[in-house]
């Protein structure tokens, strides 16, 4: 009776910040915003949830199996919010007034120089050639 009570109680905070990432999904403005709504609450979410499951099925099976779940979601969830905001960044698609310091800018034109100097060198810079 205990058990199942923290494992509602844990299913319930899991499913409120669930929800609380999808609505900072829709209701911030801007890609960096979005992201951190996305990420952090949705993967303290899902461990609530996992942690009321191995609560009430409490087998080596079910909880070897929840950790593996919830260790490839802590090592990609960083990985890919951090694709997305780099790539939010290189398509203009962020507010730089809203960047405390921009860290990114340097690397970016660097390799945008480097590219347009390959592309200069393989000589295949913007025209289109008909074959």
């Amino acid at each position: 009776m205990v058990l199942d009570l923290i494992s509602a109680v844990l299913i319930l905070l899991g499913a409120v910040l669930s929800l609380a990432a999808a609505l900072g999904l829709v209701r911030f403005g801007d890609l960096l915003s979005r992201m951190h709504a996305s990420a952090k609450p949705q993967v303290l979410g899902l461990m609530l949830v996992a942690v009321a499951v191995a609560i009430q099925f409490p087998t080596w099976a079910t909880v070897t199996t929840l950790a593996i779940i919830i260790s490839f979601q802590l090592v990609t969830i960083p990985v890919a919010t951090h694709m997305v905001g780099r790539a939010g960044y290189r398509t203009k698609h962020l507010r730089r007034s809203m960047l405390y310091r921009d860290e990114l800018a340097e690397a970016v034109d660097r390799a945008e120089a480097r590219e347009v100097a390959w592309e200069r060198q393989r000589g295949t810079g913007t025209e289109h050639h008909d074959g």
